[in-house]
């Protein structure tokens, strides 16, 4: 069992940056966002015992931490009947002294757009702009190849409509 422990650990801190992407991605609020984080870390180590080593450890976490953060908005939502605003919490991804404001107002554009897409479609565009493959997101996401890329194609559509 702590070998188990001490496997599980040392995962989740090489990709720890996984969780705290996922968590930012759905969670505007830092209270959410910590509360997210902790409850994927607790089912990460809930499901660990069920990995395949033979499997990339980063697709099986971003997978647990997607059905996560899937399952924590539908929750929050139900709960609270009305949208997260965005702007009180732009400052946590815009750095004010970047060298580029056009470039900067870019980003906080896409990420309000990011923010506004239902959670699955969040999660391809997370994957997407993490440069994971369509065989990597598909795994991830449990749908076909042929659906990540259809559904991929109508993001960016949408993005250049919209943006």
């Amino acid at each position: 069992m702590e070998h188990a422990r001490q496997g599980f650990a040392e995962q989740l801190e090489r990709h720890r940056g996984i969780v705290f992407k996922v968590a930012g991605t759905y969670c505007r609020n830092p209270d959410d966002r910590a509360e997210l984080a902790q409850e994927i870390a607790s089912q990460l180590w809930q499901a660990y015992p069920r990995f395949d080593p033979a499997r990339p450890f980063s697709t099986w976490m971003y997978r647990i931490a997607l059905n996560v953060a899937i399952s924590f908005v539908r929750d929050d939502s139900q709960r609270r009947r009305h949208a997260i605003p965005l702007d009180d919490q732009l400052h946590d991804i815009a750095d004010p002294h970047a060298a580029d404001p056009q470039a900067e107002q870019q980003v906080r554009v896409l990420h309000r757009f990011i923010h506004a897409q239902a959670p699955l479609d969040r999660a391809l565009l997370l994957l997407y702009l993490e440069d994971r493959s369509y065989r990597e997101m598909s795994e991830i996401l449990g749908i076909s190849e042929t659906n990540v890329a259809t559904k991929i194609s109508r993001l960016k559509q949408r993005i250049r409509n919209e943006l």
